[in-house]
């Protein structure tokens, strides 16, 4: 397909009708509502990756290992719960008019909403120990929901249009709603929490915890709604019958990862590239504190880092278009990577520091808003590989690798505070504050190099390939993994 093909005005799909061609595109309501469903998810979400820690650390008393210990755990938890939620939303009968996946997704984030405001909530009267088996139970329910959340989310680009602007539109969308929900996150929780729990007030500081994530869930909530409703499942996909129709076991998961190349390439990269952003988040709030000596810099710094962020998420679609999906990812990595690295070299200033973490921030914002493109992308290879269209199943093994990033992120995260010695409001050793530094700094500039040499390397679906591809689908050149008459590349197979 022609760059031109791909960019000229095409008629938008009418009220109840199916695509079956990768030139059509969707009305561009339908793909800013699809960003309002991860600007939900990051209310929800990113409470827990930035401020959990610190809630269970500080306001609740628990060790800093021990919390190591619950988010390492649960998040692995998480992570296994992804294929068995992908396998139960790919096996679902009697679909109804609302599609395969908005449904699932509206339902869960209901729940999601509750379970957020649950885990940040401990009962009084509770023992050390008992506090640490309430953490456990809640974030691992949580995390259960989450996935029923996600993964139809997730997967609901693939079947909303498989045109590559369209979706590339979609992944700017998605982007741009995850990272305001993070500048929002970032900015007015801390100062919404000391608001509630003050001396005036008289509410506790872990009640204010409270407080602050019912309203953040409640809008998430409302988030997914605008989602749900502003959306529609329009591609038409042949759905597999007869012996390739049957139930998915865990040997079938393991096909989808390693029988498609792509999404091998984007799991391995997205460990990376997750663990280096959800460290840098859940660092800010003690680096700010500690390191820079004044907590009340973290909403500015997440106002300035987060808001340029947003500014290069809205460059996604020109860098996409002039330089492709992998080269825009790959340059990207490298610039953030050399940012954080002179970040961690450079004496503690706050000037300085703000401008490089600004800068590594929004270089691995953009390349992460792209990723779901390229996600997409790789749902389609894989059923032009085989002849069977996997999303829920395909799309829970790349979120697979996003829980077990989240697990190793809270590994560093609190795992480097129990190791230089780190005491919960008091002033930290020299030792402890080289700790917060490197976790913030150096840990995301070396997973950027990986980043980058992995998708380099490793990721062969460039936009031309991709475009063949999309017109095999588009011709019914897929089925039993028997391309025959196939434009794509006997390179492509692999």
């Amino acid at each position: 397909m022609s760059e031109e093909a791909a960019t000229s005005p095409k008629p938008a799909v009418k009220e109840g009708e199916m695509m079956n061609d990768s030139s059509k595109r969707i009305p561009t309501r339908e793909k800013i509502a699809y960003g309002f469903g991860d600007f939900g998810n990051g209310f929800m979400f990113d409470l827990g990756q930035a401020y959990l820690t610190k809630f269970w650390i500080d306001a609740c008393g628990i060790g800093a290992g021990a919390v190591a210990g619950i988010f390492a755990f649960t998040k692995i938890f998480d992570a296994f719960m992804d294929p068995i939620a992908g396998s139960v939303i790919d096996n679902r009968k009697n679909i109804g008019k609302r599609g395969k996946f908005r449904p699932v997704m509206m339902i869960s984030a209901i729940i999601l909403g509750i379970m957020t405001v649950v885990t940040f909530t401990m009962p009084s009267g509770l023992t050390g120990v008992q506090k640490i088996i309430y953490a456990y139970a809640a974030y691992m329910i949580w995390g259960l929901v989450y996935s029923f959340t996600n993964d139809p989310y997730g997967s609901l680009a693939s079947v909303m249009s498989r045109n590559s602007q369209d979706r590339s539109f979609m992944a700017t969308s998605r982007q741009v709603g995850s990272v305001g929900a993070q500048f929002i996150a970032g900015v007015a929780f801390i100062p919404l929490m000391g608001l509630i729990a003050n001396g005036n007030t008289g509410v506790k500081e872990e009640h204010g915890y409270f407080w602050a994530a019912a309203v953040f869930a409640l809008i998430g909530v409302a988030m997914f709604a605008v989602c749900y409703f502003g959306t529609k499942e329009n591609v038409k996909v042949h759905r597999a019958t007869g012996e390739a129709a049957k139930k998915e076991g865990f040997k079938d998961y393991i096909k989808v990862i390693f029988k498609n190349g792509p999404l091998g390439a984007l799991i391995l990269m997205t460990l990376f590239t997750i663990s280096a952003m959800n460290t840098n988040n859940q660092m800010m709030v003690f680096y700010a504190q500690y390191n820079l000596g004044n907590i009340g810099l973290q909403p500015i710094i997440n106002a300035i880092m987060m808001g340029c962020s947003i500014v290069g998420v809205f460059m996604i679609p020109t860098l996409t278009k002039h330089f492709g999906q992998k080269r825009t990812a790959m340059w990207s990595f490298v610039v953030g990577a050399v940012a954080n690295l002179l970040n961690y070299f450079l004496p503690s200033n706050v000037i300085t520091f703000i401008v490089l973490v600004t800068i590594g921030y929004t270089a691995l914002a953009i390349p992460n808003g792209i990723t779901w493109a390229m996600v997409s992308n790789a749902i389609d290879f894989g059923e032009w590989r085989s002849g069977v269209r996997k999303e829920a199943i395909t799309y829970a093994a790349f979120n697979f690798s996003r829980k077990i990033a989240q697990s190793l992120a809270a590994l560093v995260s609190a795992g480097v505070l129990a190791l230089t010695g780190y005491v919960a409001n008091a002033t930290q050793t020299p030792r402890a504050l080289n700790g917060i530094k490197a976790a913030m700094t150096l840990y995301p500039g070396l997973c950027l190099i990986i980043a980058a040499v992995v998708i380099g390397f490793l990721y062969k679906l460039d936009d031309k390939r991709f475009g063949e591809i999309a017109d095999d689908l588009d011709h019914g050149r897929w089925e039993g993994g028997k391309i025959g008459e196939s434009k794509a590349t006997d390179k492509d197979k692999n």
